[in-house]
């Protein structure tokens, strides 16, 4: 079927100042207290005039204080004046001072502004179970908020500043016209360790200059990030700050009316789009990496079945080891997605990598072997499997497991 709609993204683009009516800043305040002032290290996104807001947060029973703060103002205020994000310190397991430091954090902001406490969002990443240098904070905050700008080195400060164990800013633009209007949702995340699943160590931020109302954009960021943040992994870890939020402040003068199918069909591919783009830079700065694998299966009896098995399949070590060393070992995958326990019937499996046949109904096409071999060298490559059940299809983007990876994590 036609759109009706035009879309294009920019992936090289320095982030949220691009839209309408959002300036941002990114400053340096030495969170990780290793006498380090040049280190960009706190983020402000602010909006010209109070947005709509919806946020989707980590599903892990330890949550951190600014998801549980964030979940409570979303609750009490559908407007959100400005975002805070800090790197460095998680605020997480930080108990009643925790939650009083993240709700100092908002009203300090919210002064600034001239808002309220609940019109304001704050994100933390990095260190568990440190208490957060308020006084810090609080130098870095105002620091940004004297250099707010919507200039692209303001964007690339902002998208730089929430960085942990990134090696790269993620960030993306999406410019969309529909009905011969045009508006934009951009997007900027961090994430590079504890991927997997629902979302990751990740903290994901769009800002869109559409008018919309709280329950559709609401519905559609979950849809999105089900879609794209939820279908990733790197090492199987589920962090306690995962966040995304999405900011949509009516600045291009375009409204997403419940009436316009077309309107609501082009801003959800938007979101979409801006959410898988981000999603795919996340996996591909996965902490040491080597190999971006997009782990397919199809043909099954429901998406409940393809999805377990495209997890099982990405978040076994043996499997993300032989994609290290570039071993197509078609026995651990077979086996990586029979203990998923889903009723997988081996005489009806068909297996594909990057179209390359490597099994036809359960047994190996040997006269492929030098193919299969070249194919998972390769940095990039697609696992696709064939259950011959169903309709069902459902995919994620994984990662390898290397040496590095290991060392890299193994102390603090």
């Amino acid at each position: 079927m036609d759109k009706n709609y035009k879309i294009e993204t920019i992936e090289d683009v320095p982030g949220l100042g691009a839209v309408n009516g959002f300036k941002v800043a990114g400053a340096a305040c030495d969170i990780r207290n290793k006498g380090d002032e040049s280190r960009l290290d706190v983020a402000l996104i602010v909006s010209d005039t109070p947005a709509t807001a919806s946020g989707v947060f980590t599903t892990n029973d330890v949550k951190a204080a600014p998801v549980m703060l964030d979940m409570a103002h979303l609750e009490a205020s559908t407007k959100v004046k400005a975002i805070v994000a800090n790197s460095g310190n998680a605020n997480a397991c930080t108990g009643d001072r925790g939650m009083k430091d993240a709700a100092d954090t908002c009203a300090f902001v919210a002064e600034i502004f001239g808002a309220k406490p609940e019109q304001v969002l704050v994100c933390s990443t990095g260190r568990i179970g440190e208490f957060m240098p308020m006084e810090k904070l609080r130098r870095g905050i105002k620091k940004a908020s004297e250099i707010l700008s919507s200039s692209d080195e303001s964007s690339a400060a902002a998208a730089s500043a929430i960085m942990t164990s990134d090696t790269r800013p993620k960030t993306v633009l999406v410019n969309v016209e529909v009905g011969g209007k045009k508006f934009r949702v951009a997007g900027m995340a961090k994430g590079a360790g504890m991927i997997e699943p629902n979302m990751a160590t990740m903290l994901a931020f769009l800002a869109s200059d559409v008018s919309v109302s709280q329950n559709l954009l609401k519905e559609t960021l979950k849809s999105a990030a089900n879609k794209t943040f939820n279908r990733i992994t790197v090492d199987g870890d589920m962090s306690t700050n995962d966040t995304v939020l999405c900011l949509c402040n009516g600045a291009s003068g375009v409204e997403i009316s419940e009436k316009d199918a077309d309107a609501i069909e082009a801003f959800r591919a938007a979101v979409v789009e801006a959410s898988r783009v981000l999603a795919r830079k996340i996996v591909g700065d996965g902490e040491k990496i080597t190999k971006v694998v997009e782990v397919k299966v199809v043909g099954a009896r429901d998406e409940a079945q393809a999805e377990k098995i495209c997890r099982s399949i990405g978040n076994s070590l043996l499997v993300k080891s032989s994609w290290f060393g570039c071993d197509p070992n078609w026995g651990r995958l077979t086996d990586a997605a029979g203990y998923a326990r889903t009723g997988l019937v081996l005489d009806k499996l068909d297996l594909f990598y990057d179209g390359v046949e490597v099994l036809r109904k359960g047994q190996p096409v040997d006269e492929n072997k030098p193919l299969w071999r070249k194919t998972v060298s390769n940095k990039t490559f697609t696992i696709l499997m064939n259950l011959n059940l169903g309709t069902a299809e459902e995919s994620i983007l994984a990662a390898d497991l290397t040496e590095g990876y290991v060392n890299f994590n193994k102390g603090e």
